[in-house]
């Protein structure tokens, strides 16, 4: 079944199905323009014991039924084991649906992406049986759109700009372009979008910097880092009225008290607590 993640996605591309084809055209690649597009399950894996998941599985729903797939990857070195992968995700999905399929790659360095962006023929030399020849978005083709104005027109290119030079000088401003034209759409797709460049940017600096803008704009964006700064606040306003309590009362707190207490972050514990702490008449009863 689709998660959450993909729900989300279903609703981004289904009421923008210009967002897929206009990133498309910024690399002169012209696909079939959708009448409607449908985000599909991204588990791929048979009865065999290998797991094989895309990051992302869209069906484009064009004219007279017709379908495309479009499966879209992020790669982040060379790796023909990867290639294996792409050759199941192909032809699982042209077989599940019997329909044209279209491999999409975002690679975050040059060398990568020419690697990438390579035919690479399963079978035979010279007479190979299947030719996996993804569309490579990379450093190379998909320039850093650092203007706000430009990433608000095409914010799904945006986003693949910031995972195309996640690792170039340059983020920063790719990603301070992407906040602002995220605040300048509407907010459901605004908060999808959102987290999709939180998952894409990986365990990187950059990921850090998208963590802080999304932390400031937590008001608007429910993405991960947006809801865990809420959590941290909800948590850090409890632990201090507890402590504002207890002292109001008299109570006297150690070291070691105020600690455990501050350092909790199960809000509803905190909650418990200091619904405890009106009562108690040691510091440690809240404990109880």
């Amino acid at each position: 079944m689709p998660t959450a993640q993909h729900e989300g996605l279903h609703r981004i591309f289904r009421d923008n199905p210009e967002l897929y084809t206009r990133a498309f055209e910024m690399i002169d690649i012209k696909l079939p323009v959708p009448q409607e597009i449908a985000v599909i399950d991204t588990d791929m894996t048979e009865i065999l014991p290998i797991e094989r998941k895309a990051d992302t599985v869209v069906m484009f729903l064009l004219k007279q039924e017709k379908k495309h797939i479009i499966i879209t990857e992020a790669q982040l070195r060379e790796s023909e084991k990867k290639v294996s992968s792409w050759a199941h995700y192909i032809s699982y999905a042209h077989s599940k649906y019997g329909c044209p399929v279209t491999l999409m790659v975002t690679c975050a360095d040059t060398k990568t992406a020419t690697w990438a962006r390579k035919a690479h023929p399963i079978g035979l030399k010279g007479h190979p049986s299947l030719v996996v020849s993804p569309i490579v978005f990379g450093p190379d083709n998909v320039k850093a759109i650092t203007d706000p104005e430009e990433a608000t027109e095409n914010v799904l290119l945006t986003m693949f700009s910031a995972f195309c030079h996640v690792e170039s000088p340059e983020v920063n401003d790719i990603l301070e372009a992407l906040n602002h034209a995220l605040h300048k759409i509407d907010r459901e797709t605004a908060e999808e979008l959102a987290t999709q460049t939180e998952i894409g940017l990986g365990e990187t600096k950059a990921k850090q910097i998208w963590r802080t803008f999304m932390q400031a704009s937590a008001y608007r964006f429910r993405s991960e880092s947006g809801q865990e700064y809420i959590a941290e606040v909800k948590a850090d306003t409890a632990a201090n009225s507890i402590l504002d309590v207890l002292d109001e009362r008299g109570i006297p707190t150690d070291p070691a008290f105020r600690n455990k207490v501050m350092t909790t972050t199960d809000v509803a514990l905190l909650r418990h607590w200091l619904r405890r702490s009106v009562h108690v008449t040691t510091a440690e009863e809240i404990f109880e």
